[in-house]
């Protein structure tokens, strides 16, 4: 079993950063891609971003090309993600997810963690 833990997440105004970190504990799987995906009040949780187990592969959301940045850390089994230029319609809960499927859309395969809130305010 995985356990993961999102964290990072708070109220900024427009125009502002945060990075948002997704740690794992337990026994992590291995060779899987990594991403992260949002859930605003009312809608379904949409792909955000994705990264396959190198990192030498990205994918974002159109929403957010060119703002937001997935990055992650095998060693510290741990997958970040730093969001600029932040829109009131990035509000939302935001779980990252470390057994994905590549494609169009990502899939999860894996378990969410409780997510980490992010607000941004106009």
């Amino acid at each position: 079993q995985v356990q993961l833990v999102e964290s990072g997440g708070g109220l900024v105004q427009a125009g502002g950063s945060l990075r948002l970190s997704c740690a794992a504990s337990g026994r992590p799987f291995s060779s899987r891609a990594g991403g992260w995906f949002r859930q605003a009040p009312g809608k379904e949780r949409e792909f955000v971003a994705g990264i396959n187990w190198s990192g030498g592969r990205t994918d974002y959301a159109d929403s957010v090309k060119g703002r937001f940045t997935i990055s992650r850390d095998n060693a510290k089994n741990t997958v970040n993600l730093e969001m600029n230029s932040l829109k009131p319609e990035d509000t939302a809960v935001y779980y990252c997810n470390l057994d994905l499927l590549m494609g169009s859309p990502w899939s999860a395969m894996g378990s969410w963690g409780q997510g980490t809130q992010v607000t941004v305010s106009s």
